[in-house]
């Protein structure tokens, strides 16, 4: 039976915002740093995010399997560093990305929420990520300084904007400070000021281009090199004791596939590896020699048996290949620079250090076809055990290679095989740093897992996305699945089954479901299997209830209906719950004791006369199918939701009195609902909930309208 309530849970250790959470100081090595409520020291957090390398490029995924095997048809590459911060942590084999291409994974990523609730969807490159709570505002508001450096594109404006001009530069989203390309199509380009293969590109430092100054700086060292100037400057500051967070985006190995200008510097952290030179010119220690040139040695003479045929001598790998593992072990070269430098500052026991991916590997190499083959991730299964690619729904278009370390936390060699989801990240460094995530937030934190102390909810996997064209016919993928038109696709995990649709034609139709445990290859279609009638049906009401829709990005089933709850008995009124404490936003309270409860009526809000959080839980009787309008007004901050679909966010840059309202497609029945409501003062009164269906005018929710268990 659905439950009236459909909580998300957070591990119990979090704490309600207090201003003791900046006031308390402590000492991790380095500088003083804040504490969190419960005494525990706020680790520095730094996100790795790649571009296009697949779950199976890893060695300790799937590259090293290869190497064991020692087939001469099957070339593998290496990650030791990698391997080496999997070992110190925790492997996530079943984390998911928000989507298969870029731009909607990283605007789920920063977000913290799934593409049905993302403002960026399908191919919006260069679109303006919604003002509202971010990684990095959240961070911030946990007293952290907070940096991203690498790739953006997702600043919007037109194509003239520049600088100050970009509507969400990373300033104006919760970042401090910023170092990297902002435009989608500039990262691209892995030499920003000679621009072998697409033109020269900009580069900017908070609001200025500094591009003109970075001669022969390939961007991968580029990056590293910054945020190794980024992270000692935080970690030896005496002005500044608060602990960071880095969102370092490498726009590699994706695109043009250009190479170093030479061998990784020897040593690393304080005195060695990448440094940060500050000389225009000469940037960085490896903006010298010959621009695109260096192929690790162990790729350059790397050969194997190209026709199948151990009796014909073996063949050099492909150039294309060559770069390919180069530009892949650049990024584990920096991965061990930079772990080499938080030991050298004492600051490795408590740093946060998440590596993961956007999305599945990629065909895409701009390379000139004169000169060199395309490149194509079966050459060494970038995609792993799965089917799919970049752009694809199915396991490896989405699965991707995580790791986390987290020293002071983490046992070391930990294999976490529960699923997870690129948007967890939020509520989990929120838990980190000792503070509620936002209410808004599709996450849920995943401090239980990665430390091994409680058993964790059930994190939900939720993709939806369109792309012309179709999944590659590469002799590893299964027939069922090579040259599939994708078009409009779903992808949803509950528990371990996930179910897959593409070229969605409505909403009715069914999902493909495969046991991804068992099944990694999604060979065998359960759908068809009498057994799995009620999980389908479960898989088809939990897409619609879990998501809103986007003009920007139509779906064919933006219009159904959704499902309501399985009948329950019920009684008139709301729940609620009440937190004392001065919350930061609208949160999830998700683990925390109430200070009161009780029932109401309606949402009333004279139930605590002080500030903290109230949270009403209930459901809304919808007498017939069809539209619904809602239209809330406050006080103050709250946030409404409807089955797990974020319907009226009024939780950012909310002013008192200001009218919010959405409309949903409702089936005739129950609909579980959830409202917060932030009292800053305590002396917010006013929470009033309008509504209309079919036919019917404005009119204020009622006793009649709210019933409970």
């Amino acid at each position: 039976m659905t439950s009236l309530v459909l909580m998300k849970h957070t591990t119990t250790r979090l704490l309600f915002w207090s201003a003791l959470i900046l006031g308390v100081s402590g000492s991790c090595g380095g500088p003083a740093r804040s504490q969190n409520q419960a005494g525990q020291t706020q680790p520095n957090v730094i996100f790795i995010l790649v571009d296009d390398m697949g779950w199976g490029d890893v060695g300790v995924f799937w590259q090293n399997q290869r190497k064991d095997r020692n087939d001469r048809s099957e070339p593998w590459q290496i990650t030791p560093a990698l391997d080496e911060l999997a070992a110190d942590g925790a492997m996530l084999t079943n984390h998911y990305s928000a989507a298969p291409v870029c731009a909607p994974s990283r605007a789920s990523l920063l977000l913290g929420v799934s593409q049905g609730h993302a403002n960026v969807r399908d191919n919006q490159f260069d679109k303006e990520l919604q003002d509202t709570h971010t990684l990095g505002s959240v961070l911030r508001g946990a007293g952290y300084h907070t940096a991203a450096i690498g790739k953006w594109g997702l600043q919007g404006g037109d194509s003239a904007a520049r600088g100050p001009d970009w509507p969400a530069h990373p300033s104006n989203r919760g970042f401090d400070y910023y170092l990297g390309y902002v435009r989608h199509s500039d990262g691209h380009e892995h030499y920003p000021k000679e621009g072998i293969y697409r033109g020269s590109k900009e580069v900017w430092e908070n609001t200025t281009n500094i591009a003109e100054d970075l001669d022969k700086s390939y961007t991968a060292d580029l990056w590293t090199a910054a945020a190794k100037r980024y992270i000692t400057q935080q970690a030896q500051s005496s002005d500044d004791t608060s602990p960071f967070f880095l969102y370092l985006a490498y726009d590699t190995p994706h695109a043009v596939l250009e190479l170093p200008t030479q061998a990784y510097p020897e040593g690393g952290g304080l005195r060695g590896g990448l440094q940060w030179t500050g000389q225009p010119g000469h940037m960085i220690n490896t903006a010298s020699g010959t621009v695109d040139s260096y192929v690790y040695p162990e790729y350059s003479a790397a050969t194997w048996d190209d026709d199948h045929d151990p009796a014909t001598p073996e063949v050099h790998w492909p150039e294309t290949y060559q770069r390919y593992a180069s530009a892949c072990r650049r990024i584990d070269d920096g991965v061990r620079d930079l772990v080499t430098l938080l030991k050298d500052l004492n600051i490795y026991e408590n740093t946060l250090i998440v590596f993961t991916s956007d999305n599945g590997p990629s065909e895409e190499d701009y390379l000139p076809r004169d000169t060199y083959i395309r490149n194509t991730p079966d050459f060494f299964n970038s995609f792993g055990p799965f089917d799919g690619i970049k752009r694809d729904t199915l396991e490896g278009g989405v699965r991707e290679p995580t790791i986390v370390s987290w020293p002071a936390r983490i046992p070391g060699n930990r294999v976490i095989d529960e699923p997870s989801a690129m948007y967890d990240w939020m509520a989990t460094f929120a838990d980190a740093a000792g503070i509620p995530a936002p209410a808004r937030t599709d996450g849920v934190s995943l401090l239980p897992l990665l430390t091994g102390e409680v058993a964790s909810a059930e994190h939900p996997v939720y993709v939806e996305y369109f792309q012309g064209g179709a999944t590659p016919r590469y002799p590893e993928f299964l027939e069922t699945h090579a040259g599939r038109r994708r078009n409009q696709m779903q992808m949803i995990r509950m528990g371990d089954f996930a179910g897959v649709r593409y070229d969605i034609q409505s909403a009715d139709d069914d999902f493909d479901i495969y046991n991804v445990v068992t099944d990694p290859q999604q060979s065998d279609n359960l759908a068809g299997n009498p057994a799995y009638l009620g999980m389908q049906d479960s898989m088809k009401r939990a897409v619609l209830q879990r998501r809103r829709p986007d003009p920007g990005a139509p779906r064919p089933y933006d219009s159904a209906l959704m499902p309501a709850m399985e009948p329950q008995s019920l009684k008139t009124g709301l729940r609620w719950s009440a937190y004392a404490g001065a919350f930061p936003w609208v949160a999830d309270v998700s683990g925390l004791t109430p200070s009161a409860e009780g029932a109401s009526d309606l949402p009333d809000l004279s139930v605590m006369n002080h500030a903290g959080m109230v949270v009403y839980e209930g459901a809304i009787r919808v007498r017939q199918d069809g539209e619904y309008e809602f239209v809330v007004r406050g006080d103050g901050p709250f946030l409404l939701r409807l089955h797990e679909s974020l319907l009226v966010d009024g939780s950012h840059g909310y002013q008192p009195g200001q009218q919010v309202s959405a409309t949903a497609m409702l089936k005739a029945g129950f609909h579980p609902v959830r409202i917060y409501v932030l009292k800053k003062t305590g002396n917010e009164k006013d929470l009033e909930i309008q509504w209309r269906g079919p036919g019917a005018v404005l009119a204020t929710l009622v006793a009649g309208d709210l019933y409970r268990q």
